[in-house]
């Protein structure tokens, strides 16, 4: 029996019909209602009431539900696959990382459920003095459409194991895969009535739920501008926000790298999902004496590719998002080319089928080296040495991701602690995520690691002081 029934799409929210779009053929999937910012309070007032009880259950019976939705990720993998594929645009290699990632995802939260909560503390007074981490209510997250399942989940499953509620607003364009598939997974993992409702909407409905009362806390993934309206609305309801944001990642080969073994890895770290990752190698910074047969080598990676509709063909990349997204890529492109940038390779599309594109001769004033892009382009540049490489790779706003690529692993360590940087890979790509390992960026890439292991402790609890005397404390007033 299907997880996803389409018939049941139709919800009560008061917005408009949206028809969920498959971007590879333009093709309707379905529909569904969106909400509204009037829908919010409903959701947060249903959830906050729901929430109580959740929160003092056994922490057995939630680690439990989060259990079982793990194991149907894993069950209903082909559907939920689909789903990714068409919906997302997704090769089936990205759609099975995601559901393998939602599955750990939900394992790891119900490993949370059972850590110790706090600590005895000394006191100054004839009492038990203690700490502990308890809920912080009703959790608001609000996901992009780029790795849908993943970056809902990633937030969904701690704050649910924790005793919270939880109000999702996807990203009406993956509505399916990134919103309504959580849904039907914890539902049918017996998770209780009210405690998940799921709101895909615009721009309005992600405010009125980060100016809701009842909501205490936001997950926010998307861009660095929409992250900063985040922050500061919540900054002045008095909220945490936890904001995971853009990046422009650099990918850092030394003069000693083997470029046998390094093309594959920088391709991926820049064409992986057509780019479209906030971890995506944004900036290759490559020594000089490897420059020429880098960008070469990575040109041929290139060109020899497939592109096109994931879920009929074999191909290495599928569609970008839709037609906003495929300006923005193109005309990025084309900004660079006529600022002196060399197309080595791409540069062209076909529909929303973009080639992996290579650019040389990039500089400070290249837009495609300097901005996020989100899209498949690999900007190369030289440099003459590791304290040229640091500085460029440390001259932008961003600090998300960084590979440095190197036969000696000690030299690769030492200037990473040169380079600001939320995450490092040592011989590796940027483009890397666990449910065990914390993740997040510094600068405009966000507000630190937010997600993932221990982090989640801190992301959807708050900690309570609590004392306990066996008599009335008494006072000279």
């Amino acid at each position: 029996m299907p997880l996803l029934d389409p018939n049941t799409w139709r919800s009560p929210f008061a917005g408009d019909t949206y028809d969920v779009t498959e971007p590879a053929t333009g093709d309707t999937l379905g529909a569904v209602t969106l909400a509204t910012a009037a829908d919010v309070g409903t959701a947060t007032e249903a959830a906050a009431r729901a929430q109580r009880a959740w929160a003092r259950a056994p922490h057995f019976i939630r680690a439990g539900v989060l259990r079982r939705a793990g194991d149907l990720f894993t069950e209903h993998a082909g559907e939920l696959r689909e789903w990714l594929v068409r919906e997302s645009g997704s090769v089936p290699g990205k759609a099975d990382f995601e559901l393998h990632v939602a599955a750990q995802e939900c394992y790891e939260a119900a490993a949370l459920v059972s850590r110790p909560t706090g600590q005895v503390l000394p006191s100054e007074a004839p009492r038990l003095s203690y700490t502990r981490r308890v809920p912080a209510g009703v959790v608001g997250v609000i996901a992009p459409f780029n790795a849908p399942l993943i970056l809902s989940i990633r937030s969904v499953a701690p704050a649910l194991a924790l005793g919270n509620a939880v109000v999702l607003k996807p990203d009406p364009r993956t509505a399916v895969c990134g919103g309504l598939s959580l849904a039907a997974v914890f539902a049918a993992a017996g998770l209780p009535e009210e405690l998940l409702h799921v709101l895909p909407g615009g721009p309005d409905v992600g405010q009125a739920l980060v100016a809701d009362p009842r909501v205490r806390v936001i997950s926010f993934t998307g861009s660095t501008a929409a992250g900063r309206a985040v922050g500061e609305a919540a900054g002045r309801h008095l909220k945490r926000a936890h904001l995971e944001l853009g990046g422009n990642s650099a990918l850092v080969v030394l003069e000693d790298a083997d470029l046998d073994a390094v093309i594959s890895t920088a391709a991926w770290g820049s064409f992986f999902h057509q780019g479209q990752i906030c971890m995506t190698t944004g900036r290759h910074l490559v020594h000089r004496s490897l420059y020429g047969e880098y960008v070469e080598r990575l040109a041929a990676k290139a060109d020899a590719m497939a592109v096109g509709d994931p879920h009929r063909e074999q191909v290495h990349l599928g569609p970008l998002i839709d037609d906003k997204q495929l300006g923005k890529v193109h005309g990025l492109v084309e900004s660079s080319a006529g600022r002196g940038a060399q197309v080595a390779a791409g540069g062209t599309h076909d529909r929303l089928f973009y080639r992996p594109t290579v650019l040389a001769g990039v500089d400070d004033d290249t837009p495609a080296y300097t901005e996020e892009v989100f899209g498949p382009v690999a900007p190369v540049r030289p440099f003459d040495t590791a304290d040229e490489a640091a500085a460029l790779a440390a001259r932008s706003p961003y600090g998300l991701s960084l590979g440095i690529v190197t036969r000696d692993p000690a030299r690769g360590l030492d200037l990473a602690e040169r380079i600001p940087t939320g995450i490092v890979h040592i011989n590796d790509q940027t483009v890397n995520d666990e449910a065990v390992a914390p993740f997040g960026g510094v600068a405009a890439s966000g507000t630190g690691a937010r997600f993932g292991g221990d982090a989640n402790l801190e992301a959807f609890t708050e900690l309570r002081w609590t004392t306990v005397r066996g008599d009335v404390a008494t006072y000279p007033f």
